[in-house]
């Protein structure tokens, strides 16, 4: 009897093993093979004068600490995220409570809201250069209606460009962030706030004793996804500024695609694409430590 519990057992283990092997297999083709890869490429100089690979073991890593480049690029990216991810994210929230409450023109609201996001980067990028463009855009246009100058070069100026491209940004990933906010809300308890309604309690409390504490795990969510957005969005740098001006709107992803493919050093772009990812990785375990003990998952 029990050694036919233990074929049952050892048969079930190998069919639930045979099911996950296609997705194991990709996992391993497409995510853990090319980290290795370029885990091990990182240690080695491997750029046009190399012919074959050599080993300098952690030459490119203080190489790139001594970048001054690399801290100006990490610095911007730093900002564009500190500006884009809380701001995109206190929006979603607010499209979505005001889309939840609506009662007519639900659908389309909701519609308008998303619609950025089905624009492709690249088109939504254009877009944005036509309104950024100086004297003839559309933003020049309303400057200098209300009385200021039109010459503002909004993509060529260090001091308007990273705001430029905060802005872009923030309209294009809102009404995404939104849709996460909305399915939360609505798995949200009715009764709960129809007991708030009859002890009289005010919009704004409900809002900060309900319904945002309970839109915590959404919120946890939404911030690993802004924040891995804000260091791996590079279209629309190719068509806005190429990182420009003297790397003012450089960030991340745009200076590891320069290094691979403008000066076709692999083994520098191994090195910035693993402190990338250590970069991730530890903004992602602080949200979940800082935002863990504040979540409410009933």
């Amino acid at each position: 009897m029990n050694g036919r519990k233990l074929f049952i057992h050892w048969k079930t283990n190998v069919f639930a093993w045979l099911l996950l092997l296609p997705s194991l297999a990709f996992l391993f083709l497409f995510t853990f093979y090319p980290i290795a890869k370029t885990l091990r490429l990182s240690l080695f100089q491997a750029d046009l004068a190399t012919p074959q690979p050599s080993y300098i073991g952690a030459d490119n890593y203080v190489h790139i600490m001594q970048d001054p480049v690399f801290h100006k690029v990490m610095a911007n990216n730093l900002w564009f995220a500190l500006g884009t991810v809380p701001i995109s994210i206190a929006l979603a929230i607010v499209m979505a409570v005001f889309a939840n409450k609506v009662l007519r023109g639900t659908a389309f609201l909701r519609v308008a809201f998303f619609y950025p996001t089905l624009i492709p980067m690249i088109a939504a990028a254009n877009v944005w250069l036509f309104i950024y463009t100086p004297q003839y855009g559309l933003l020049s246009r309303v400057t200098s209606w209300i009385g200021m100058s039109a010459d503002i070069n909004w993509l060529g100026s260090p001091q308007y460009v990273m705001w430029s491209l905060i802005v872009m940004v923030i309209w294009k990933e809102a009404g995404y962030f939104m849709i996460f906010y909305l399915a939360g809300l609505q798995n949200i308890a009715p009764e709960l706030y129809e007991s708030a309604q009859v002890d009289g309690v005010g919009p704004w409390t409900v809002f900060r004793k309900i319904t945002f504490p309970l839109l915590m795990p959404t919120t946890l969510f939404v911030m690993i996804i802004a924040l891995t957005n804000s260091f791996k969005l590079v279209d629309h740098l190719l068509i806005m500024t190429k990182g420009g001006p003297n790397n003012a709107s450089s960030l991340l992803l745009y200076y590891i695609y320069e290094t691979a493919f403008g000066f076709w050093d692999q083994g520098l772009a191994s090195t910035l694409t693993v402190i990338m990812i250590a970069v991730l990785l530890l903004l992602a375990a602080l949200n979940f430590l800082g935002m863990d003990r504040k979540i409410h998952y009933r």
